[in-house]
């Protein structure tokens, strides 16, 4: 950060990943940055759930955020407080059929944050060969800060 901030030289104050990670996990909305191919910006809010240090939603193939973490799998996944802030950098993949196990945790979850909003998966929901639209965000690093600037804290995975 530059001098101006006021973001300390220390590490005192710094947030620990447990606490940023318990935002993730109990984030309704998250919003998801990617590069179109002319190099212009997409944002567009996602459902999802941070699970195993990993972000997991599903989306069809035919988005326009899909089509362009095809292209190019960098992207950076935020949620939407600005004051609270969480910013994680890294890549979206399609993600391989998680089987029933984990198929069955990604449900579980997901049914028990969105269910009211009517979308709860079945624990078999992404099984096949393309997992039924399923992908995994995994970090690369991430910064967040809940007063700033006394804590903010670079993370890298």
């Amino acid at each position: 950060m530059p001098p101006g901030y006021g973001v300390p030289d220390t590490e005192d104050g710094a947030l620990e990943w447990a606490a940023v990670a318990a935002r993730l996990e109990a984030a309704l909305h998250f919003w998801m940055a990617t590069t179109r191919p002319d190099g212009s910006p997409h944002v567009v809010p996602r459902w999802g759930v941070w699970l195993d240090e990993r972000f997991w939603y599903d989306g069809s193939p035919d988005t326009i955020h899909v089509k362009n973490l095809n292209a190019n799998p960098k992207c950076v996944l935020h949620l939407e407080d600005g004051g609270e802030a969480v910013i994680v950098e890294g890549v979206s993949e399609a993600a391989d059929p998680p089987g029933l196990q984990l198929g069955a945790r990604l449900a579980a979850v997901m049914s028990a944050k969105y269910g009211e909003l009517g979308y709860a998966p079945a624990a078999d929901a992404w099984e096949g060969t393309e997992a039924g639209g399923l992908r995994v965000f995994t970090p690369v690093k991430a910064m967040a800060w809940f007063e700033f600037p006394t804590d903010v804290t670079r993370f890298r995975f």
